[in-house]
């Protein structure tokens, strides 16, 4: 009897569930990317066009540092809708070299008061093939990256080769590449953390950009759940490699900071996956922050996790990071949330550049006031010793 209870109910139970919404958000962004007067509806109402938002990394300028994390966009099919809505970049991906689909059923769970979401099973992505061509469509000029991660079905030790067959192909399409090691949406993702195994996968790239007559800026994405000491072993793999940047961070196994989820959690139980959203912002910041401290601030920084207001977006520049993205608060705030915290992180900047040019005439009427007083105290002792000789000479 419950058997048939619950087969009657599954396919309204799928209709009411994020994992449904989410496909329905995820096909409007494409219809609206192939219909050009729906773009510039995008444009219209989500944009923000502010001078201080423009930004200068990896010698590209972006027209801001908000941009897209990857997860949402998987396979490059969203590219100039998202771009119309104000996105200063786009992240596309995971990025694998196969199709392959999640079978896992269900794959997502939201905790909207949270503002985080769970995501378990294996990469859905429609391979690099599939990618390639979506990105050729593309009519922005956006800056986009491309997030590339060893399949499911590859063997660890094949890791190195996988990622290069992955590479190659997107050299030319790519505005940039995010080596993606903090994959762990199940319990048998690929998480290297070991130093010669993570120069084993970065190196041949190396070796390939160094061929190639255009530069793509490669970056790693790390997790937030490895210790302190192994975001210094790879910031030191920056330092020492030419990788050109760190995103920090990707999703959690962890379950820390879930505040307000606690029902849902009951009903989901000790469910593996990895947990994105506003939880990790405070962790986040911990990564950047070290990760700037460490490497002086030399190397950019892409700030991820948690991000849901203009606060914790400037926040996060101001800890070390030179782009920021978003995703768990564009699913569930859509262009609304990008157009907010644009326009806070555009009074934020403006306010903050005002303040430095108050201190800095703050500064200058200062040191003009002392110099006149010391000019005015070296004048007292020239004109005194005078009028002592002319006292005694008279």
């Amino acid at each position: 009897m419950l058997d048939i209870i619950k087969y009657i109910t599954n396919p309204f139970a799928y209709l009411c569930s994020i994992e449904f919404r989410l496909r329905r958000l995820r096909r409007r962004w494409r219809t609206m990317s192939k219909i050009a007067p729906l773009r510039y509806f995008l444009r219209s109402r989500y944009a923000v066009e502010a001078t201080h938002l423009e930004c200068e990394a990896f010698g590209r300028k972006f027209s801001s540092p908000v941009g897209l994390a990857a997860g949402f966009d998987r396979n490059g099919d969203m590219i100039d809708s998202l771009a119309s809505a104000g996105f200063g970049f786009i992240e596309v991906g995971s990025i694998t070299t196969r199709e392959q689909r999640n079978t896992s059923k269900p794959s997502l769970y939201a905790l909207e008061e949270d503002r985080a979401l769970i995501y378990r099973g294996q990469t859905d992505s429609a391979g690099v093939e599939k990618v390639i061509e979506n990105i050729k469509r593309r009519h922005s000029n956006i800056m986009v990256g491309c997030n590339i991660v060893k399949g499911d079905l590859t063997p660890d030790e094949d890791a190195p080769t996988e990622y290069l067959k992955l590479f190659r192909p997107l050299y030319q399409y790519a505005d940039y590449f995010t080596i993606n090691i903090a994959y762990n949406s199940t319990a048998k993702c690929y998480t290297p953390y070991d130093k010669d195994e993570i120069n084993a996968i970065l190196t041949p790239l190396f070796e390939f950009r160094r061929g190639q007559n255009e530069y793509r800026p490669i970056l790693m994405k790390i997790s937030p759940d490895i210790t302190d000491e192994q975001v210094d072993i790879m910031t030191d793999i920056m330092l020492e490699t030419p990788l050109d940047g760190i995103v920090a961070c990707g999703g959690s196994i962890g379950r820390h900071g879930l505040e307000k989820s606690a029902s849902v959690m009951h009903s989901i139980g000790r469910t593996e996956g990895t947990m994105c959203g506003h939880p990790l912002h405070e962790r986040a910041l911990e990564v950047v922050r070290r990760i700037y401290e460490r490497s002086k601030g030399t190397y950019p920084i892409i700030g991820c996790g948690g991000i849901s207001t203009p606060d914790e977006a400037m926040a996060m520049l101001e800890a070390g990071a030179t782009l920021v993205q978003i995703c768990s608060e564009f699913i569930y705030g859509g262009g609304a949330s990008l157009r907010s915290i644009n326009m806070g992180l555009d009074e934020r900047i403006r306010a903050k550049e005002q303040q430095a040019i108050e201190a800095a005439k703050a500064k200058e009427a200062e040191e003009a006031e002392a110099k006149a007083e010391a000019e005015k105290a070296a004048e007292t002792e020239v004109t005194t010793p005078n009028d002592k000789a002319n006292e005694n000479n008279g």
